[in-house]
């Protein structure tokens, strides 16, 4: 647990020194280029029907979700979502003190921000085709003595997009398979043969070559509010978790006996309206969006609404029959791989529009130092 830290602004001296300061332990690691990706609902296609569109008129898709998600973009700003403000001040300022000739790119990734299996393993695929892209045409980075590193950075599902992705990355040829074939209803046409979605066929190729360039990077992840999901492997070298936490607004774990570990990592075990809309115990989407809380695709996105049901199958195969409330009230807050700061950003109020149930807090500039420096701290000190 992290003690109540200060924001820094980011106009102020402070905030590109420290950032800065982060820039170049980043250097010395060799990280080579930083990911952005963005939560649910901050996404190109929330609820499925542009995808579908895309899988007829590409260019009409496409472009009707590059518009979506910029007009997103212009009316939410940082409010739980990722910006081009956000990328170019991180890019900036964590570059300040570098005396290489180019600096630590960040990019954003906008996927489709579809609340349910397919739509995340979609943007997995997405995700590693770019960072297949930027390896293969990134070759000065390997001019290190240090392998180079991709940072993954994950607000909400966003970070579950990114377990997704380090479960591909380090499944073997028959696991592989098995997430391919659970799927193939999403990407392939009803006889499948016909691929309707090329991408998931290139994204299968690349895992397939252990020769890839992309093999010789490290992937380091970061999430921010992701609600657990989906296991990580266990070969996942670094995995860091902010949570937007306040324990002493959940009195009612003090006393209780039937959850095990500290109190003070657990979530509350009941939601009051006032409680909520003022964000009192800190994020509650956190503690909310776990299994059983997806969205069904669109009612006339019947092959999206079978491999999402497939999907489920194999991603959910061990968990426990429960009823959904009564594992929300569980509140866990800390994963069970990598390190987990809670965190109290002090954003509670009577602004639910602000801090969306504590949620949005993540991805405002003001809290770039903060997370800048931890992840210096916890991945490369």
């Amino acid at each position: 647990m992290l003690p109540r830290p200060e924001p820094a602004s980011p106009d102020s001296e402070q905030f590109a020194a420290r950032i800065a300061a982060a820039g170049e332990i980043y250097n010395d690691a060799n990280v080579a280029a930083i990911y952005c990706v963005h939560g649910t609902f901050a996404g190109t296609d929330t609820f499925g029907m542009l995808t579908e569109l895309a899988r007829y008129a590409p260019a009409l898709g496409e472009g009707l979700q590059h518009a979506r998600k910029r007009v997103f973009d212009f009316f939410a700003r940082e409010t739980g979502n990722y910006t081009p403000r956000f990328a170019k001040d991180f890019e900036t300022a964590l570059s300040g003190r570098l005396s290489r000739k180019w600096p630590i790119p960040v990019h954003l990734f906008n996927w489709s921000g579809l609340n349910n299996h397919i739509g995340r393993a979609d943007g997995a695929i997405r995700l590693l085709i770019q960072l297949a892209d930027h390896a293969t045409n990134t070759p000065e980075a390997l001019d290190h003595p240090l392998r180079p590193r991709f940072q993954l950075w994950g607000h909400s599902h966003g970070g579950n997009v990114l377990a997704l992705l380090a479960n591909l990355l380090a499944a073997g040829e028959k696991a592989r398979g098995h997430f391919f074939t659970h799927s193939q209803r999403y990407y392939k046409s009803w006889n499948s043969k016909d691929v309707s979605l090329p991408a998931w066929e290139q994204a299968r190729a690349i895992l397939a070559d252990g020769a890839h360039p992309l093999r010789s990077w490290k992937v380091d992840y970061v999430t921010f509010g992701t609600p657990l999901r989906y296991a990580w492997p266990e070969s996942t070298d670094k995995l860091l978790s902010f949570v937007n936490h306040r324990p002493e607004a959940t009195p009612l774990r003090a006393t209780s006996s039937s959850e095990k570990g500290d109190a003070n990592y657990l979530g509350p075990q009941q939601f009051h309206p006032l409680q909520l809309a003022c964000a009192t115990a800190g994020d509650y989407v956190h503690q909310v969006g776990i299994a059983g809380t997806n969205f069904p695709p669109v009612p006339f996105a019947l092959r999206m609404l079978l491999a999402d049901l497939s999907l489920a199958k194999l991603l959910e195969a061990d968990l426990e029959s429960e009823w959904l409330l009564s594992r929300i009230h569980h509140g866990r807050r800390v994963a069970g791989s990598g390190t987990t700061l809670l965190v109290d950003y002090h954003d509670q109020g009577l602004r639910p529009w602000h801090h969306i149930l504590g949620h949005a807090v993540y991805t405002r500039r003001q809290w770039l130092a903060l997370h800048c420096e931890e992840v210096a701290r916890v991945f490369y000190a």
